[in-house]
């Protein structure tokens, strides 16, 4: 192989991770000291490419291109503290899933401001100067600029050590990494800490997205593509660890390089494209240093949160205004068909409501009962789907058979990746999920012969007793409203009293002999069974499935679902899944900018009703009043035991 390619390839691999590092030591910044799960992270790489390129090209004739760079970047940082002021404040003292809501609806909001100001096509600023065309390396041409990326990164990274070491402001940040409410009690500013630190993590994001200007065109894909990167980097070198946030960079950036290098290779007379390994290389570096040290290269156990919550209820058997509730919904479902005779559009949309609540529901059975959070539901839902397509067109056997089968598909890779994932607990946790959930669609979407790759498969359709769509509703309601009580009644069972012991006190769970692990590894599975019929459901009821159907996004739609509608309900998932599908079909056919529309409305539910919709409307129903400020989300768990929440019960 040729070397000097493989030189070049290595200084690609350095000026990437220079840029991957600008945004990743912003997020672990803010989650180091702040605690904050930041999704809206990507959104400030994102203003800063597109600020810069604004700066550049009407202020750049009379400031300079340099000086325009670095307005767009503090222009950024501007933003974040705006952010941090009137929003994220007012949630420090929420559990960090409700935080996630919080910033997941700031990246819906950016994004279409970005569309509208800048609009759809790609924006290529202009060279830099001074920094244009390339010198030889090994006899290859290679350009200057990347040079320049390459020192910036342990620029940046000495100004960091040299700042949080050699300066008060570096003492008190180091401070709060550790114990945040004791470098309150000794009379700092905490509030206006946590301002500063957010305004520099963004104002390195948007630094990172500045730089890129000269080599990379900005597009409305950048926030979502660079947050899942900047993610891995933390927690692959640790959460908070800023050398660790370097490390990472550049063993992923080198290691995506190499991929490259290498190319196609036969290995045993099989050929291996080593160059699709880019998609989710970073996921199986993720994947492997959470299962060799669960805290990341260069991290160590984070300290317990102190964000408890609401505490949550013990659970009771439904009394009657709720079977009565239940048994109206029922009904009303059973009659759909008839009350829409005259709108066919009608049962599309309830068929996909029940698929998307069925969905919600079984990520909602391990993250509430069970306190295990999860990023990467969507790969038991794609499997289900996937499966069911497969064993109908490979396998060609009946529909029918088909939509049983599927879902153990689903359950198959819950096994595999539970008994890895419950090992961990936390971000880490959720980090793993997410990991397993992109491995997988890196799979379907590179594997043509098998699952048709980026085109998916179609002609996946139902049988013919059921090519009419009421036929097919009423399958979809029967499987549907089956799953969901069968997963209530799980929690009902000793199992379900088992699964809540495991999340509430798990030192205490072994040692009255429940086995902790067992019992979550357990309700993993049952969880992505339940997942595998929703997708095996969406499979047929649209005649095709796609990668999509298992990629991150997919995943986060499930999260929020679970969240608007309150982690501490049963019926949260189902009334969260049902009111986002049902606002995101109606925000989208109504206008253009409906992300910015309906991240304001998650935003404004999330503060009016902090505790979720169903939480809202049974302290209603049972006349209890709560005081806003203290009404969060339910825990999932006791602090240093439990999940992302962390909080008592």
């Amino acid at each position: 192989m040729d070397l000097s390619g493989f030189i070049a390839q290595l200084l690609n691999g350095l000026a990437s991770a220079s840029s991957l590092f600008l945004v990743a030591v912003g997020l672990s910044l803010i989650f180091g000291v702040t605690r904050i799960v930041n999704f809206a992270h990507g959104s400030f790489y994102m203003l800063g490419i597109y600020i810069a390129w604004s700066c550049v090209e009407h202020l750049g004739s009379t400031i300079g291109f340099w000086p325009a760079l670095l307005l767009g970047a503090l222009a950024v940082g501007v933003i974040g503290a705006i952010v941090e002021l009137i929003l994220l404040r007012r949630i420090y003292h929420a559990p960090e899933l409700f935080q996630l809501l919080a910033t997941f609806a700031l990246v819906l909001i950016f994004r279409d401001a970005v569309l509208w100001l800048w609009g759809p096509a790609e924006l290529l600023g202009p060279r830099a100067p001074g920094l244009s065309g390339s010198v030889p390396i090994l006899g290859r041409a290679f350009p200057v600029y990347d040079l320049f990326l390459i020192v910036v990164g342990p620029a940046v990274l000495l100004a960091l050590w040299l700042t949080l070491t050699r300066t008060r402001w570096g003492t008190l940040v180091r401070a709060a990494t550790q114990d945040r409410d004791m470098v309150g009690a000794l009379g700092v500013n905490q509030a206006w800490l946590f301002t500063a630190v957010f305004a520099l993590g963004a104002l390195l994001a948007g630094l990172g997205g500045a730089l890129r200007l000269p080599s990379e065109p900005a597009n409305l894909e950048m926030d979502l593509h660079t947050i899942g990167a900047a993610f891995v980097v933390v927690v692959v070198g640790g959460m908070g660890s800023i050398p660790g946030a370097y490390v990472a960079a550049l063993l992923i950036a080198e290691l995506k390089a190499i991929c490259i290098w290498l190319g196609l290779v036969d290995v045993f007379g099989v050929r291996i494209s080593f160059s699709h390994l880019t998609l989710v290389v970073e996921f199986l570096v993720m994947a492997i240093v959470l299962v060799v040290r669960p805290w990341g290269l260069m991290g160590r156990p984070q300290p317990p949160t102190r964000n408890i919550g609401m505490i949550e209820q013990p659970l009771r058997a439904p009394d009657k205004l709720f079977k009565a509730a239940i048994a109206a919904l029922l009904l009303l479902l059973a009659t759909l068909p008839a009350l829409s005779a005259q709108s066919p559009y009608t049962l599309v949309l309830a068929i996909d409501l029940l698929v998307a609540a069925l969905f919600a529901v079984s990520l909602h059975f391990i993250m509430g009962p069970a306190g295990m959070h999860s990023f990467g539901h969507a790969a038991y839902f794609g499997l289900g789907a996937y499966g069911a397509a497969m064993l109908v067109r490979t396998a060609g056997l009946p529909m029918e058979v088909a939509l049983v089968l599927a879902p153990l598909a689903a359950a198959a890779g819950a096994l595999l990746y539970g008994w890895f994932c419950v090992r961990l607990s936390g971000v880490y946790l959720a980090m793993l999920t997410l990991a397993f959930a992109q491995i997988t669609w890196a799979i379907v979407y590179q594997w043509n012969d098998v699952t048709g790759g980026s085109n998916g498969l179609t002609g996946v359709w139902p049988a013919d007793w059921l090519s009419d769509r009421r036929a097919y509703y009423y399958l979809t309601f029967v499987f549907v409203a089956a799953g969901v009580l069968l997963l209530w009644r799980f929690l009902y069972a000793p199992f379900g009293y088992a699964m809540r012991a495991t999340r509430d006190s798990p030192l205490r769970a072994d040692a009255i002999g429940i086995d902790v692990r067992h019992v979550q590894w357990a309700a993993f599975v049952v969880a992505g069974l339940f997942a595998g019929i929703a997708g095996a459901l969406f499979a047929f009821s649209k005649g095709s499935i796609s990668p999509e159907g298992l990629y991150v996004t997919k995943s986060i739609d499930g999260l929020v679902m679970v969240l608007l509608g309150g982690l501490n309900t049963l019926s949260g998932g189902m009334v969260g899944a049902v009111s986002f599908t049902w606002l995101h079909d109606a925000v989208a056919r109504n206008t253009e900018y409906w992300r910015a529309m309906l991240g304001a409305i998650i935003l404004i539910l999330v503060m009016l009703f902090p505790q979720g919709i169903a939480g809202f409307v049974r302290q209603i129903v049972q006349g209890r009043r709560v005081d806003p400020g203290t009404a969060l989300p339910a825990t999932a768990g006791v602090a240093g035991e439990r999940g992302l929440s962390g909080g008592t019960q």
